[in-house]
């Protein structure tokens, strides 16, 4: 065949170049509101480590009663929202994580439709330590200026024991993080999984036999941060 018979110099065009690889395609896996607040979240607690270095206890307050509706929202959407948000698929026993863990320097196919089994377990982690740190912020009591609105509901003696859980739980939070941001690189790194890209497009390159996952309507999302806001609000404010 010369170069003029050729198809791909017929008008001077070149053969298509499929976006996929063959029996693949691109599924969306995480939904906006879920994308949304695992970053709102990253900033807020890097805001939080800044206000609190800095002493701007005003701002830390404040940033701190973000978390709390967001974590309040993401405690709700993990029961109503989109299909790989619901905590029930994802959670799996801590044998069938560990089990998971073992194969973390196999290089295989990512077929994990959203968290893996040990990833269950660091999001329940996470969403733990964040509850209870922005939660044991409404009674911290320093003996100077920073009082939370709920301490002088208890002793003396049991507020500075919540304010040094508070302390305890920040260093617990830090360590989970740097966790977190350790063993994705080590995905990449040692699997060839990248988990970070699916939660910042919200898709993900996966067999074509494999049915995307169901995706909540934007209104609940929006109506169930109301409700966290508002509960955090009122605990923050009212109560």
């Amino acid at each position: 065949m010369t170069t003029s018979d050729h198809p791909s110099s017929a008008g001077g065009k070149q053969p298509a170049i499929p976006c996929t690889p063959a029996g693949q395609r691109l599924v969306h896996v995480w939904d906006a509101p879920t994308r949304l607040f695992h970053w709102l979240m990253a900033v807020l607690v890097a805001a939080a480590y800044l206000t609190w270095k800095l002493n701007w206890m005003g701002w830390h307050v404040l940033i701190g009663e973000t978390l709390l509706a967001l974590v309040l929202f993401r405690l709700l959407w993990g029961c109503l929202g989109s299909e790989t948000a619901r905590f029930r698929s994802f959670m799996a026993s801590p044998a069938t994580a560990l089990r998971h863990l073992r194969h973390l320097f196999r290089h295989e196919a990512d077929l994990q439709v959203g968290h893996n089994p040990a990833g269950g377990w660091m999001v329940l982690l996470l969403l733990a330590l964040l509850l209870g740190e922005t939660l044991s912020g409404l009674y911290i009591n320093n003996d100077i200026a920073d009082q939370g609105p709920f301490t002088e509901w208890v002793s003396a003696p049991i507020a500075n024991a919540i304010t040094a859980l508070h302390e305890i739980l920040w260093d617990a939070l830090l360590v989970a993080v740097a966790l977190h941001v350790l063993v994705i690189a080590l995905y990449a790194v040692a699997k060839g999984h990248n988990l970070l890209r699916p939660m910042l497009t919200g898709r993900k390159l996966l067999p074509a036999r494999i049915a995307a996952p169901q995706v909540a309507p934007p209104v609940r999302a929006l109506l169930l941060l109301a409700i966290g806001a508002a509960i955090a609000a009122l605990l923050a404010n009212y109560l």
